[in-house]
């Protein structure tokens, strides 16, 4: 999703002002972001995958897409808040029924607007979160997720759509093709191969 920067605001007042609001907006370091909308891939990818871990899921956890704030505090302990594209967390929520503080998996679908600030920004603040034990960025042009596990101390691994996925903090074990199964045509699965010439 594109990020467009704003103005200053408290974050106390950030929070307060997110409840029930029609534009959903992202906070980091005391700036306000307004978030626009998703692609049909982007949100394809993301209802097949969340739906995948929703299913795995034990009673006691959920899972939640784009609508769930998580919220944190950076290296420099400065506030931020996101909307990730889909959020697992498990246990009862002790703080606030507008956001979470406390998910163990945190996926992101990227979008060319937003890959910098997933891979780089996100990654740093969302990795600072005490019960995050993994972060998965889905490429929404050609079937390839990066995972970062807090067991490898946040080590990139690479997974292609003739891989399995391991998603070790809710127990789902998925195809990576299955992920893009209905966007087979906009990643290019359904690609045919050349024909071979005779002779």
């Amino acid at each position: 999703m594109q990020a467009l920067k704003q103005t200053y605001i408290p974050f106390d007042d950030y929070l307060e002002g997110e409840r029930d609001v029609d534009t959903r907006s992202e906070y980091v370091e005391g700036e306000i972001y307004a978030m626009a909308g998703a692609s049909e891939t982007h949100n394809t990818i993301a209802h097949t995958l969340g739906s995948a871990i929703d299913n795995a899921l034990k009673d006691t956890c959920r899972v939640w897409q784009s609508d769930m704030k998580v919220i944190g505090k950076t290296r420099d302990n400065k506030p931020f808040s996101y909307y990730p594209d889909i959020m697992a967390a498990c246990g009862e929520n002790t703080d606030d029924p507008y956001y979470r503080t406390n998910p163990i998996l945190i996926v992101e679908v990227l979008s060319g607007s937003t890959k910098r600030v997933d891979l780089k920004e996100k990654f740093d603040n969302y990795t600072q979160i005490p019960t995050l034990l993994e972060y998965v960025v889905v490429s929404q042009e050609t079937p390839y997720l990066r995972v970062y596990r807090r067991r490898t101390h946040w080590q990139l691994e690479s997974y292609y759509a003739e891989d399995t996925l391991m998603l070790e903090s809710v127990g789902l074990e998925i195809a990576v093709h299955h992920i893009y199964r209905r966007v087979r045509r906009e990643v290019g699965l359904d690609v045919p191969f050349p024909m071979q010439k005779n002779g």
